[in-house]
C-alpha cells in the first residue's frame, strides 16, 4: 500500500509541475495581451494654469496668454481594428488616440491632436513595420511616416507585463522622442501596490514660430521669430502585474525665447488624473489581476505544491528501500559460481 502512495505522489508532483510549465509557457504568451478592440477614457485636470488659448475674434482666432485657468485634459484610446497589422491572434495591434486639452471657463481649446501607432501586444512598445502611424497636431494636417520608420518610439500608453524595476523609454509627443522613464520605488494607490517612475525632460528647443510681436512684448512689431522650448516632470504609478498606469501627472512648462528679450511663457501648470480616473483603472486591474492569476500566480503555487511533493515521493521511496534491505539482513549473500576448468 505505501509503495502505491508513494507513485501517486510522484506522479501528482510530476503533474504540477508539468502544468504549471504549460500555464507559464504556453498559455502566458498566448493571454497576456493587450486587447485589439481597446475603447478606453482618461481625464485629467489642473488648477492655477498659465496657458496660451486661441481667442475667436470674427473669423480668425487671436492668441491670448492666459493666467489661473482651470484645463481639463482628456485622452480617448481606440483600437483600429481594420488596420492591415492587426489580426485576431496576431503580436501586433493598432491604438487610436484622440486627445484635448480645453480650459473649463469658455470651453478654448489649448491643445488637440490625434495619433496612431502599432503596439506590440506584450511589451507594450512601438513596432515596426507599420503602415498606420501617424499624428496630427492640427485639423487635416496628418504626419505620416515609412512603414519601416519608428515615428512614435518607446511606450506609449502602459508598461509591459510583468514591469521591472528598471529604466523604461517613454514617448513623449513634444519632444517627438522616447525618453527614460525612471523607476523611483514601491507605493500603493487606493490599497494597490504600484511602481512610481518619473520622467524628466529638461527645458528642450522642440521648434521655432513667427508669432505677434504683442505676445512676446514687443507691440510695434507684426511678427516676430521665436523658438518654443518645453520641459516637464512626468510620473506614472504603474501596478506591475498588468503594466497598467492607474494614476499620473504631469508638471509642464513651455516658453516662447528670441535673442533680443526674456522669455515669456505660454504654458505653465499641472495637470493630473482626476479621481474618477483613478478609481475607474483600480478597479479594471483588479479584475484584470483576478484572471491573469491564473497564468501568473497559479503557475508558482504548482511549482511549489509538486517539488513539495516529488520531494516526499522520493522520501518514502528511499526510506522503504532501506527498510526492505534491512528487513533482508543486510547484504545479499554472494554466490560464487565454479570456474570450468
Amino acid at each position: 500500500m505505501r509503495r502505491y502512495v508513494t507513485f501517486a505522489l510522484l506522479g501528482l508532483g510530476v503533474f504540477a509541475v508539468a502544468a504549471g510549465l504549460m500555464l507559464s509557457q504556453y498559455a502566458y504568451p498566448k493571454l497576456a495581451k493587450v486587447p485589439h478592440d481597446i475603447d478606453t477614457m482618461s481625464v485629467a485636470k489642473g488648477d492655477r494654469i498659465t496657458a496660451l488659448v486661441y481667442v475667436p475674434q470674427g473669423d480668425r482666432a487671436v492668441p491670448e496668454i492666459r493666467r489661473d485657468l482651470s484645463l481639463t485634459s482628456t485622452k480617448k484610446v481606440t483600437g483600429d481594428r481594420k488596420a492591415e497589422e492587426v489580426t485576431r491572434d496576431g503580436d501586433v495591434t493598432v491604438w487610436v488616440e484622440a486627445s484635448k486639452l480645453v480650459s473649463d471657463r469658455d470651453g478654448l481649446t489649448v491643445t488637440a491632436g490625434v495619433r496612431s501607432v502599432c503596439l506590440d501586444r506584450h511589451s507594450g512598445e512601438m513596432v515596426t513595420p507599420c503602415e498606420n502611424q501617424y499624428y496630427e497636431k492640427e485639423t487635416g494636417k496628418r504626419v505620416k511616416a515609412d512603414r519601416g520608420e519608428a515615428q512614435q518610439p518607446g511606450l506609449s500608453f502602459k508598461f509591459p507585463f510583468n514591469t521591472e524595476k528598471k529604466t523604461y523609454p517613454w514617448y513623449d509627443g513634444t519632444v517627438r522622442q522616447a525618453r527614460d522613464a525612471r523607476f523611483v520605488g514601491e507605493e500603493t494607490v487606493k490599497d494597490l501596490p504600484v511602481y512610481k517612475f518619473v520622467q524628466e525632460i529638461p527645458s528642450t528647443k522642440v521648434e521655432d514660430r513667427e508669432v505677434p510681436g504683442s505676445l512676446v512684448g514687443k507691440p510695434g512689431v507684426p511678427t516676430v521669430k521665436v523658438a518654443l522650448h518645453y520641459e516637464v516632470v512626468r510620473t506614472f504609478w504603474v501596478e506591475p502585474v498588468t503594466g497598467k498606469v492607474i494614476n499620473g501627472s504631469e508638471q509642464v512648462k513651455q516658453e516662447l525665447r528670441d535673442t533680443s528679450g526674456p522669455a515669456t511663457t505660454v504654458f505653465e501648470g499641472t495637470l493630473k488624473m482626476t479621481e474618477e480616473t483613478v478609481s475607474a483603472n483600480v478597479k479594471e486591474t483588479e479584475a484584470n489581476l483576478g484572471r491573469l492569476f491564473l497564468i501568473t500566480g497559479l503557475p508558482t503555487i504548482l511549482y511549489v505544491v509538486g517539488g513539495v511533493l516529488t520531494a516526499v515521493a522520493l522520501v518514502l521511496l528511499l526510506t522503504d528501500r532501506r527498510g526492505r534491505h534491512q528487513r533482508s539482513g543486510g547484504s545479499p549473500t554472494r554466490v560464487q559460481l565454479p570456474v570450468n576448468a
